[in-house]
């Protein structure tokens, strides 16, 4: 990789793309970071022997700039760095609700931006990263976040209008998950297990399930009947289940997820 890459605004996500790049072949040496404490600069430099820098060097002196901070930090990221950027750097954006158009706006006419929205199973290479095209990014350019992205897991293509519904479904979606792995433990607890029992039990069921919905090729709604025996506890755990307007609440709170996207692309930070 003779590329250099600059990851900015190095927290856990950006991190983790950072130690996924190395793991997948990248030198150190061509990997720059940037952080807001001068002391996590300095940490990211020992563990794992990359440079850091400022924002303005990383600009002047990367291919590919990856942007990692949160949504409410953008804009002024982006006006430490439009002075820096050539038109021929390709800009990545990890935040939720930043649109590819705002991002060109603040930066030289012709940027090539791209939007990615990944999400924290990155830190085990299990990623979902779902990446879409600004108006000036070519096919190498997505090749290259694919390339990038796919070191922490898989990778999407979508048109940018339907960035919002994946950061509902995949962006926040691992706390869907374990906010469920939660409350499942917590009625282990009640059924009279011990928390290390019920955790173990539920996690590896998840695990197991999630497999199985990946490598069957098989319709949740088929696996989940072969569970589901005439008079037998699953369905009655089932009816409960609809009984309390599970399924509902669920759709209400990814449509909640998606609509808090789309306020924080139209610049709502509050």
């Amino acid at each position: 990789m003779t590329q250099k890459v600059a990851v900015l605004g190095t927290g856990k996500i950006g991190e983790a793309l950072l130690s996924g790049m190395i793991r997948a072949g990248w030198a150190p040496a061509d990997l720059l970071v940037t952080a807001r404490r001068a002391e996590r600069a300095e940490e990211l430099r020992t563990r794992y022997g990359v440079t850091p820098v400022t924002n303005p060097e990383a600009a002047k002196s990367a291919d590919t700039l990856i942007l990692t901070v949160k949504p409410q930090d953008m804009t002024t990221l982006l006006d430490d760095l439009a002075p820096h950027v050539p038109a021929d750097r390709l800009v990545i954006s990890g935040a939720a609700g930043i649109t590819t158009a705002s991002i060109e706006e603040r930066l030289a006419t012709g940027t090539p931006v791209v939007r990615v929205m990944t999400n924290t199973p990155a830190l085990v290479d299990e990623a979902m990263s779902v990446i879409s095209a600004g108006t000036h990014a070519s096919q190498a350019d997505l090749a290259h976040t694919e390339e990038i992205f796919g070191a922490v897991g898989k990778t999407l293509r979508v048109p940018e209008a339907q960035q919002d519904a994946c950061t509902a479904l995949s962006g926040s979606g691992p706390a869907y998950f374990f906010f469920l792995v939660e409350a499942m433990t917590d009625a282990g607890i009640l059924l009279g297990l011990p928390r290390d029992k019920a955790h173990d039990l539920i996690v590896q069921s998840a695990i197991g399930a999630a497999t199985m919905l990946r490598d069957s090729g098989e319709h949740p709604v088929k696996l989940r009947e072969n569970v589901t025996s005439p008079a037998g506890t699953t369905i009655n755990a089932i009816r409960e289940l609809e009984n309390h307007g599970v399924r509902a609440a669920l759709i209400a709170a990814l449509e909640a997820a998606r609509d808090r996207s789309r306020e924080l692309a139209a610049g709502n930070n509050s």
